[in-house]
């Protein structure tokens, strides 16, 4: 097999069909692993997911683990608060894990590169490939080198503008967010005002997502995503002053706030029309995005390379024909789109909704909602991404 991407989908890819003894090597484009600063929130399913290939494990050592979360009125003083103790007869883990990307995909490496049936490669960037009557012929490019790697598989893990989708002229569907998102982050501590480390904040003027995370040990750093003009430059919008003034204007401090890293990137919601051509498939960002309210793009990336492994070693070993690989497709499909999409996009038009009595309506409901252990549960069983595997697992 060879790999496209060496993100936590196609790492987590090569190490679930490796553990199998499935061959496999990873081509990344970049000389290293790259230093992704926005997603890091893993749901309950997904460190179980990665638990068995020691994964988890050492992911604990350096996350925190959040077992409550907040949906908050920024202006109405509404704060609704989960807690995924209630999962606890449901799933060993019971809470989110915090840990930032670019600290999960060192992980996977090492543990990938002790597989005896696996190989990473960086500085290959694939360029094309050509089906063969049992294979695929994959050509790569490395430091203006080019070369050739023959597969009986391609997956194609490697992000948002993958190659591989563009090579199999595969329509990316559905749209842009108008506005840019900016990320900032802070060691100042907001638990102090309330805040647990991982909060919606609603607003109609402008939401805010926030989320705790490990940074390089205690305290750690807070960081905050706030919707951004899309018609400014991004000079402009990470201008401190205005930066500061965010802060300031989120919640009041008598001082300027630290700020450790700011950025500006633009949102997504698209689904690839084809995730399987031949033997070329696609999987993670390549194959889908969706905006960062709720924490779904990365996990929904662990939960595809898994799935795709699984089946992927039953064919290469004869244990089923390549028809299984469909229902990889079916199943992940559905997922992301009657779940992982519409979650994210029903977050995001709950944070910005401007019908004052609608917000308040909404805000009122899902305090009901937190207050009542038996729907919290239900609630949570959705938005902790539970509900949504049970049910796509189900198709055949």
């Amino acid at each position: 097999m060879v790999i496209a991407g060496a993100g936590p989908t196609g790492l987590m890819c090569a190490v679930a069909l490796a553990r199998r003894g499935v061959p496999v090597v990873v081509c990344e484009a970049e000389p290293s692993l790259t230093h992704d600063l926005r997603a890091g929130t893993f749901h309950p399913p997904t460190q179980e997911m990665m638990a068995p290939y020691g994964i988890t494990g050492r992911m604990h050592e350096q996350g925190l683990q959040v077992r409550r979360w907040q949906i908050r009125s920024r202006r109405g003083g509404l704060v609704a608060e989960f807690d995924l103790g209630l999962l606890a007869d449901e799933t060993p883990y019971p809470y989110r894990l915090h840990l930032e990307q670019h600290r999960l995909t060192p992980i996977q490496l090492d543990i990938l590169r002790k597989e005896p049936a696996a190989g990473v490669h960086f500085h290959h960037r694939i360029i094309g490939f050509e089906h063969k009557a049992d294979s695929v012929l994959v050509r790569f490019e490395s430091e203006g080198i080019p070369g050739r790697l023959e597969a009986s598989w391609l997956i194609g893990a490697d992000g948002g503008r993958s190659t591989i989708r563009r090579l199999l002229a595969v329509e990316f569907e559905g749209f842009t967010w108008p506005e840019q998102f900016l990320v900032v982050s802070t060691p100042y501590d907001l638990a102090r005002h309330g805040f647990t480390m991982n909060a919606y904040v609603a607003d109609p003027i402008e939401w805010a997502a926030v989320f705790k995370m490990p940074n390089s040990g205690p305290p750690g750093l807070w960081r905050l995503a706030f919707p951004c003009d899309p018609g400014l430059p991004e000079d402009t919008l990470l201008d401190p002053r205005g930066v500061q003034a965010r802060m300031q204007g989120f919640l009041p401090l008598d001082h300027d706030y630290e700020i450790r890293y700011q950025s500006i990137y633009r949102v997504h919601q698209r689904v690839a029309a084809d995730w399987r051509r031949g033997r070329v498939l696609l999987a993670g960002d390549a194959a889908h995005l969706n905006n960062p309210l709720g924490g779904f793009g990365l996990n929904s990336g662990i939960h595809d390379a898994v799935n795709l492994a699984e089946k992927l070693a039953k064919v290469w070993s004869g244990e089923a024909d390549d028809s299984l690989l469909e229902r990889y497709v079916r199943q992940r499909r559905a997922a992301t789109i009657e779940h992982v999409q519409a979650m994210s996009i029903r977050n995001k038009r709950l944070l910005e909704e401007r019908d004052p009595q609608v917000h308040r309506s909404r805000m009122e409901e899902l305090v009901a909602i937190a207050g009542d252990p038996q729907r919290a549960r239900a609630y949570m069983l959705e938005s902790s991404m539970i509900a949504g595997l049970r049910k796509s697992a189900q198709i055949e």
